[in-house]
C-alpha cells in the first residue's frame, strides 16, 4: 500500500473521565516561528520583507471572554508600545519594520518587556498557534480533547487559497527542540499539566526509530 502523505502517530488515554488524543508526530517535531526570521507570511505570495507573519489578517475572537481580555491588555499599552490603531491591512496591534519597538506583536512585545505572559494578552487564537484544541462530546456526553497542529482546513472556505504554508511546508521545522517543549507554556494553558505528563510519560525516547518524521520534513530538498 502507499504511505500517505500526511501520516501522524498520535497517543490517546483517559484522564478524570475524559480522553485526551495527542499528535504526536507534530509535537515531536523541530517546529519553531520563525517570525523576523525568513516567515514568507500568509500573503499570495512570499513577503518576508513586510514582516508580518500571520498577522496579515487580523485574529477572530472566540467569545466575548477572549475579547474582553484583549481590550484590557490593549489599555494597558503605552504610545511607545503600539505603533497605530490603524488597520492599514494588516492587524492593529502588528508593529510595522522601523517602529523603535521592532516589528511584531504589540501584545506580544509588551509583556514580555514587562516580565508578564504574552498568553494573557493576546488572542486564543493567536498565542495558541500553530496548536490547535479540539473538543468533541459523544452522545453519551463523554468529551474527547484532541491536541493537534492547525492545518490549512482549519482557515474554513479560504483555507485553500491562504498561504498557510507553516506546517505544509519545512521551512519553520528548524527548530532545536521539540514542540512539546518549545510550546510547554501553551500546551499546558490549553489541556493542563497532569495531561501533558502523561502524554510525555507515553512517548519513545526520541532517538527511537519508532516515531515518524513529520511530513513536511520529507519536502526539504
Amino acid at each position: 500500500m502507499t504511505q500517505p502523505d500526511d501520516l501522524h502517530q498520535w497517543v490517546s488515554f483517559d484522564l478524570e473521565g475524559e480522553t485526551y488524543e495527542f499528535d504526536v508526530t507534530f509535537l515531536t517535531s523541530p517546529w519553531t516561528c520563525i517570525f523576523g526570521h525568513g516567515c514568507p507570511g500568509v500573503l499570495t505570495g512570499p513577503a518576508e520583507e513586510m514582516e508580518q507573519g500571520c498577522c496579515s489578517y487580523g485574529a477572530h475572537f472566540t467569545g466575548k471572554e477572549d475579547r474582553k481580555r484583549v481590550a484590557k491588555a490593549a489599555a494597558r499599552l503605552e504610545p511607545d508600545e503600539w505603533q497605530s490603531r490603524l488597520v492599514d491591512d494588516a492587524c492593529i496591534f502588528l508593529n510595522r519594520p522601523g517602529f523603535p519597538r521592532g516589528a511584531g506583536c504589540a501584545l506580544h512585545q509588551a509583556p514580555v518587556a514587562r516580565g508578564e505572559r504574552f498568553i494573557d494578552w493576546k488572542p486564543d487564537v493567536c498565542w495558541q498557534l500553530p496548536l490547535r484544541l479540539e473538543q468533541r462530546t459523544d452522545d453519551n456526553g463523554h468529551v474527547t480533547n484532541v491536541l493537534r497542529e492547525w492545518k490549512r482546513r482549519d482557515w474554513g472556505e479560504g483555507g485553500h487559497e491562504f498561504h498557510w504554508w507553516c506546517t505544509d511546508a519545512p521551512d519553520a521545522f528548524v527548530g532545536r527542540r521539540p514542540v512539546h517543549q518549545e510550546l510547554r507554556e501553551e500546551i499546558v494553558e490549553m489541556v493542563g499539566q497532569k495531561a501533558l505528563d502523561l502524554f510525555l510519560g507515553a512517548l519513545p525516547p526520541p532517538t527511537s526509530r519508532q516515531l515518524l518524521p513529520h511530513p513536511a520534513l520529507k519536502k526539504r530538498p
